[in-house]
């Protein structure tokens, strides 16, 4: 299949696309480059792709493509709660817009990456596709209203398919360090440190970057009747873990390291558990990384690579990036390049 990757150049994106290619799939990406040069070791080999602004694209940069998988966005929960209107702009009417273009343009197929953040509280209760959404962020509100707004365009001509991938872990050659496990094995490595702010008592649902990868590859070739409209959780029930469990398998992944649970940002209300079974019942699809497999290849690959403390907490994570980008002229206060011929 010819496949356009939005956020080609982001964590998720530089995962998949060689994963998509190896699958005998002709790739194009689309990005805004706000990331590309966050590389941590050997730089990835991107595809073919348009520098542009999510909010600007065309109908006709859209034709000729069976299938968009649509990852780019805003991703940092506190970037939401910093600037929430950006954060629907971009996530939610930009996302919508780019859909409707997309049937426009006569692709078949739309995947769009949604997050099992949906569920907020959802609490001790193993959650599935049909769990009442709660969302506690402005991301995963977007996110919601995304699905929705998506949902009420499909027919039988356009397909569109949403995968709520559980909170995502492992290497990327463009790191993310904002999100949990990556984060907790990246303070052990640079401080000897296992540091939970929490109580360490939320549950939450893990899932690698290359499984995200591999269930997004399943659904580009499955039978439309078994994906149109249809929600699925994307993760596995072995990697449902409280944050304190976490914790604990990156102790175990980096030596002499030792957990501190301080509490100090007291009580954190997301915490929830998912059923995965959907998507292995419909598709045969398993995610098959483990926390514990994470936590140590992320030893491997930070301690191999030689990661730095200046680019842990600031290159690799989302805010304080976007931050330096601002601050160097680069971007505005709608997070779009001011030099507008870069793209996004």
């Amino acid at each position: 299949m010819r496949v356009l990757v939005t956020g080609h150049q982001g964590y998720l994106g530089t995962v998949m696309v060689p994963i998509l290619q190896a699958a005998g799939h002709d790739v194009v990406g689309l990005d805004s480059g706000l990331f590309a040069e966050c590389i941590l070791g050997p730089a990835p080999v991107d595809p073919p792709g348009l520098a542009v602004d999510l909010r600007d694209v065309t109908v006709d940069q859209l034709r000729g493509f069976d299938a968009v998988i649509h990852l780019a966005a805003l991703s940092n929960d506190p970037l939401g709660a910093l600037a929430p209107e950006i954060t629907y702009d971009v996530n939610h009417h930009a996302s919508v817009r780019l859909a409707k273009l997309a049937k426009d343009a006569g692709v078949a197929r739309f995947l769009y990456a949604s997050t099992c953040s949906v569920y907020g509280s959802a609490g001790e209760e193993l959650v599935t596709e049909s769990a009442p959404l709660r969302p506690l962020t402005p991301y995963a509100e977007s996110k919601v209203r995304v699905e929705d707004d998506v949902a009420a365009i499909a027919d039988s001509g356009f397909t569109p398919v949403f995968l709520r991938n559980a909170t995502a872990f492992g290497f990327s050659p463009r790191l993310r360090a904002d999100i949990v496990l990556n984060n907790l094995v990246g303070h052990a490595v640079l401080t000897g440190d296992v540091r939970v702010l929490s109580d360490g008592t939320p549950w939450r649902p893990l899932v690698h970057a290359q499984d995200i990868a591999a269930a997004f590859a399943t659904c580009l070739t499955a039978p439309v009747d078994k994906i149109n409209c249809v929600a699925f959780n994307v993760g596995t029930e072995k990697n449902n873990l409280t944050v304190a469990q976490i914790a604990e398998a990156v102790v175990d992944a980096v030596p002499n390291s030792k957990l501190l649970i301080t509490g100090e940002s007291g009580a954190d209300p997301r915490s929830y558990r998912v059923d995965f079974s959907a998507m292995r019942n419909a598709l045969g699809f398993e995610a098959q990384w483990t926390i514990p497999e994470g936590a140590v290849e992320l030893y491997k690959e930070y301690t191999s690579a030689g990661l730095s403390s200046d680019d842990f907490f600031k290159r690799f994570t989302r805010l304080p990036h976007l931050e330096k980008l601002k601050a160097a002229g680069i971007l505005d206060d709608t997070m779009r390049r001011i030099n507008t011929s870069s793209g996004e």
